[in-house]
């Protein structure tokens, strides 16, 4: 018989991604629109004439035009009515590798990681439903592998967001292997045409990731979002502890009054968080650091 399907469960102290000023997301819509802008390769114009922000034509005035559009400079150069002809926007679609994995449900501050990936991911679902714009997902963390949602826009492209992130992540000891790779495959293979995809996790995968993010940078526009908690950092000196990975369910005994051992578990992760940090710079990533103890989107602000 199959196994029985892997079901999300939201973490018992879920806090949620606190206050989302409209305000603070739509300052972060500039600097994501010069990304796009920069790095997207060819030309983003659609075909055809319309509304939109960059001036096609000028032409005569004729019965019924929007009035607002009349080009005040080009009707007194020629002496007769003109209104502006604008080429309408690309529809633009946003792909979300979303990390579900268990180590996401890992908090000691004011909100759990997967909080702050909840806020990271409404905020470019917003941004990206702009403009007649579209929003696919792919969920990973999970034995099953990545869970797809396809592009879609408007309403109903954030409904389903919504519903996905309020199921939750993967309960703890369900986590799979190179799973943020394979996000990254699926992710290269579902987006066909180029777009903006923002890739949301702790990237606490060792695994073979880094050669996929680049095969998806080539052909769209990239930003990494990487969430940690101040005590993934340091470990405290608290005697005892039995801790259990939540990926693989494995438990570990340490004694974390040796500070031979804390120094080693801080060494460690100041090594690994730096060779997260040291490849997405090699391959060009824009790489936006967040953390628990934040207040998040007010630091996606400044740092995106």
């Amino acid at each position: 018989m199959p196994a029985p399907p892997i079901v999300l469960r939201p973490p018992d102290a879920r806090q949620g991604p606190g206050p989302m000023p409209g305000a603070l997301i739509e300052a972060i819509d500039p600097a994501v629109n010069r990304l796009v802008a920069r790095t997207l390769p060819g030309g983003r114009r659609a075909t055809g004439v319309g509304f939109g922000t960059e001036l096609a034509q000028l032409r005569p005035y004729e019965p019924g035009d929007d009035v607002r559009h009349i080009d005040a400079a080009g009707s007194a150069r020629t002496g007769t009515l003109h209104v502006r002809v604008h080429v309408p926007e690309r529809a633009l679609t946003t792909w979300l590798v979303l990390d579900i994995s268990p180590s996401m449900a890992f908090g000691s501050s004011r909100r759990l990681k997967a909080d702050v990936a909840e806020g990271a991911a409404l905020v470019f679902a917003r941004l990206g439903l702009r403009r007649a714009g579209s929003v696919g997902v792919v969920a990973f963390g999970g034995p099953e592998g990545p869970r797809v949602l396809p592009p879609r826009g408007s309403k109903p492209g954030m409904i389903a967001l919504r519903k996905l992130l309020a199921q939750g992540v993967v309960p703890d000891g369900q986590g799979a292997s190179a799973a943020l790779g394979t996000a990254l495959s699926r992710a290269l293979r579902l987006a066909t045409r180029p777009g903006l995809v923002v890739v949301i996790s702790d990237f606490r995968d060792q695994h073979d990731w880094v050669r996929r993010l680049g095969a998806l940078h080539l052909r769209h526009a990239l930003i990494a979002i990487e969430i940690s908690d101040p005590l993934e950092s340091e470990l405290p000196a608290l005697g005892r502890l039995a801790v259990v990975d939540p990926e693989s369910g494995d438990l570990v005994e340490v004694n974390s009054s040796n500070r031979l051992l804390r120094e080693r578990f801080a060494a460690l992760e100041r090594e690994r968080r730096a060779e997260v940090a040291a490849e997405l710079r090699r391959l060009g990533v824009r790489h936006v650091q967040l953390s628990t103890d934040q207040d998040w989107l007010l630091e996606l602000g400044r740092r995106i």
